[in-house]
């Protein structure tokens, strides 16, 4: 049976963050979120087309559901992210031919995601 209605979008995600400051920080750098106060426990971050929230009153994973970052140079993100107090999980791993690459980090909480680049 086909369906012909469009998808429910997804608008919004929070990320963990016990500690909301070095996320807030984290993110902004590395990704130019562009992050705003909300309380002293959420923040609220803008990237691209989706907007978000940082919760120091959740608990990271990663066994959990993920999403991957869209960027131009993945050994040159890895970097940024290390320099930031993120690890590197798996470094840059082509999805096959004319696929894309991938690598996947975990950031100061320890939220596993991960980074897609075309090239």
């Amino acid at each position: 049976m086909r369906n012909n209605k469009k998808a429910c979008p997804i608008e919004w995600v929070v990320i963990p963050a016990p500690n909301l400051e070095l996320a807030k920080s984290f993110y902004a750098k590395v990704f130019r979120f562009e992050v705003s106060e909300y309380s002293e426990t959420f923040a609220v971050f803008k990237a691209g087309n989706i907007s978000g929230g940082l919760d120091n009153q959740l608990i990271p994973s990663q066994a959990s559901t993920s999403f991957s970052i869209t960027v131009k140079n993945i050994p040159e993100t890895l970097k940024t992210v290390v320099k930031n107090g993120g690890n590197i999980l798996k470094a840059k791993y082509s999805l096959g031919k004319k696929l894309g690459f991938c690598a996947r980090f975990e950031d100061p909480n320890g939220n596993a995601y991960e980074l897609y680049s075309a090239t």
